[in-house]
């Protein structure tokens, strides 16, 4: 577990800006930095980064937060794992105690998985370079292809020897849990329940997440197995922390270049980008031989808009190139299409020239899409009409993707010169097929909507969170709160005269929850966050001195007089929280609740920390408002105020339909006591009117 001194450190260097441009290209937005979300599908810059507040928001999905929070909705970590990533990041010294049996069983399933595979990097790499067949085998190939003894260290490739389960012996001794090595991939059980390992005689390519965590390998079967082989590559299987529709191999090393050359060479396989990298050029990634997926270019998208697709010469390279044009426009990117000489690779084509030369040709040699695209299917269609008719229709829908205007009208017009044909006609024919692509994604909206399948992300369950999580902060408990009886007078006082059992005294109770209970209940919580540990003012205590009366204390007393409690569960939990830490020394609600490990909690606490919107308006225009700190012995009487008020008003509102009710009007007992309790609610109207004034929350 995490001591609350070294939370403290970490979360004093972690800077939002230096975090999160580490994922995503940022530029600045007047005070504040903009880029692409990497939470979702963005096309136009929707993430902002706040310096001054240390938060980032997406106005889009509304995903964001601390640098803590960040760290952990990107690489889908837990609160420890993201304090532990930011310390290294800052080079924090993390003070941790020795986990008992109990908790290590209790760590994530993630977690562990992430475990497994750094020790399996590690592994490895040692069978390659520390054992005889493993230089004499693995090493020796890679080198044979031509790869420099620095390039096989930066990309960490390893070697798996020829036994049947060298790996998944090594890694029981490790003391590793079988059903983690076996989720991992790294080793398969057959239904005779023997396990071999998966990459066995195989040279590895580890696949990295942009933080650098290895979330899977590649293995490549030897030049010397792979006559009749049809599958030379085989990669680990999707697991919790692996899918190969997200990850891009390379794309940990090349972030940095792709931002500083604004630029991204997209190749098929592990040995491109390795080669490319061996030729000074370390912007590129490889989609790993799958099909270029939308989660792939979306994680391009973050880092640049420009993207030069290289494919080898031949025709199923060709063919690959066009498929994934029209997704590579559809995300907004501006594409160059990049062919090599018939027969070669990006690492073929690197061993037969220089690094001078191999730059020269990647530079003179893109073509943009439209024109690559025009000319490969008038090749194809060589006069015949019905396959020039083809050709335009082929042409008109990758125009139709391009999401921004200015720019397809741009290429549409470059379209109708190559293609001779009136700009009119091709104009007309885009907008036919982007209204058939509105058409179908709302049949696709109402096929799905019976089901109403929800896009949001599922709100974190507090009980989930583990017992680790839930101590980085040392629990206190309440015990420093005054009993009602010897304090009473005092917190009356504070209240504003009010009587300590003004609900009570009417017979009220908790009532059913509406707008305007709630919105004002985020108010009271909003004060909590705020300040929620700051004195509000001085009250007698059992012994007749004077003592500090903290904001969250009145908070409690007041509600705790109608025996109420609030109504969302996540301002409860904040509200028991605070309680529990009040009197921590060094304790700070804001800082504590913006960085809390439920992320659901964290998003409320930045929301409301951070809301622009001033509580209330009870100063007249011209006269200056001091600041809220100043004003708590006066904002806070009335905001309790105000919640009661706004619970009477629900329960009344709820007794005038009950009145209205057939049923009721028959049954005269039944009438007169509803009658009676709306006597009450009125009269406690009245009271908590006079105690508000005309100073009205809302």
């Amino acid at each position: 577990m995490i001591d609350r001194l070294t939370v403290d450190k970490i979360l004093d260097a972690a800077n939002i800006v230096d975090v999160v441009s580490d994922f995503v290209t940022l530029k600045r937005a007047g005070a504040n930095l903009k880029g692409l979300c990497p939470f979702h599908d963005d096309r136009t810059p929707s993430f902002m980064v706040s310096p001054s507040k240390n938060i980032c928001k997406c106005f889009a999905c509304g995903k964001g937060g601390t640098p803590v929070h960040f760290i952990m909705e990107h690489e889908q970590l837990t609160y420890p794992e993201a304090l532990r990533y930011l310390a290294k990041k800052y080079h924090i010294e993390v003070q941790e105690r020795e986990l008992t049996d109990e908790e290590k069983v209790q760590q994530s399933e993630r977690e562990s998985l992430f475990v497994v595979n750094e020790w399996a990097n590690e592994w490895f790499q040692r069978q390659m370079n520390e054992t005889v067949d493993g230089r004499a085998v693995g090493l020796a190939y890679f080198r044979q292809r031509g790869f420099r003894d620095d390039i096989i260290k930066r990309f960490q490739l390893g070697f798996c020897p020829d036994k049947y389960d060298a790996q998944w012996q090594a890694a029981k001794a490790e003391g590793f849990n079988e059903d983690f090595i076996l989720k991992t991939g790294l080793c398969i059980r057959n239904e005779a329940g023997k396990t071999y390992d998966r990459f066995r005689n195989r040279v590895i390519f580890p696949i990295h997440t942009l933080s650098g965590k290895v979330v899977g390998f590649g293995g490549r079967v030897l030049d010397s197995r792979t006559k009749g082989v049809n599958i030379k590559y085989q990669n680990s299987p999707e697991n919790a922390i692996y899918s190969k529709r997200r990850e891009l191999y390379g794309l940990f090393f090349a972030k940095k270049a792709i931002v500083k050359e604004d630029l991204c060479y997209l190749v098929e396989g592990y040995t491109d980008v390795m080669a490319m990298h061996q030729m000074g050029v370390e912007n590129v990634v490889a989609s790993s031989g799958t099909a270029l997926t939308n989660e792939q270019i979306r994680a391009i998208h973050r880092f640049t808009e420009n993207i030069v697709v290289i494919y080898d010469g031949d025709a199923a390279g060709i063919k690959a190139s066009q498929r994934g044009i029209d997704m590579l426009l559809a995300e907004g990117m501006s594409v160059r299409l990049l062919l090599l000489p018939d027969g070669d690779d990006p690492d073929s084509f690197a061993r037969k020239h220089t690094a001078t030369e191999y730059q020269d040709y990647l530079k003179e040699h893109q073509v943009d899409f439209i024109r690559f695209k025009t000319d490969l299917l008038l090749n194809e269609a060589q006069g015949d009409p019905i396959k020039l008719s083809r050709l335009v229709n082929n042409i008109v829908e990758s125009l139709a993707v391009i999401p921004d205007e200015i720019t397809r009208t741009f290429y549409i017009k470059e379209t109708s010169q190559m293609l001779s044909l009136s700009e009119g006609i091709i104009t007309k024919a885009v907008s036919k097929q982007r209204q058939r692509m509105r058409e179908e994604r709302q049949r696709e909206r109402e096929r799905q909507r019976p089901n109403g399948p929800s896009t949001e992300s599922p709100t974190p369950d507090p009980s989930s969170q583990k017992e680790e999580e839930a101590s980085v902060v040392s629990a206190s408990g309440n015990d420093n709160l005054p009993s009602q009886g010897d304090s009473e007078g005092a917190f009356s006082e504070a209240l504003g005269g009010a009587s300590p059992s003004l609900m009570g005294e009417a017979g009220g109770g908790p009532a059913k929850s509406g707008s305007l209970v709630l919105q004002t209940e985020a108010l009271l919580v909003q004060m909590i966050v705020r300040h929620g540990e700051k004195v509000m003012c001085e009250v007698p205590d059992g012994d007749g001195e004077q003592r500090p009366l903290k904001v969250v204390e009145f908070v409690q007393y007041a509600l705790a007089q109608d025996d109420l409690e609030l109504h969302d569960p996540l301002h409860r939990q904040i509200l028991d929280e605070a309680l529990q830490h009040y009197n921590e020394e060094g304790f700070r609600c804001d800082r504590y609740f913006e960085n809390h490990p439920d992320l659901a909690v964290a998003n409320l606490a930045n929301e409301l920390a951070h809301d622009s919107e001033t509580l209330s308006r009870i100063h007249e225009k011209g006269i200056p408002i001091k600041p809220e700190e100043e004003r708590l012995m006066e904002l806070l009487p009335h905001l309790i105020a105000d919640y009661k008020l706004a619970l009477v008003d629900d329960e009344v509102k709820t007794l005038m339909q009950q009145m209205r009710d057939p049923a009721v009007l028959a049954d005269k007992a039944a009438y007169i006591r509803l009658i009676q309790r709306y006597q009450e609610l009125k009269q406690v109207q009245g009271e908590l009117g006079r105690l508000r004034g005309d100073r009205v929350f809302a």
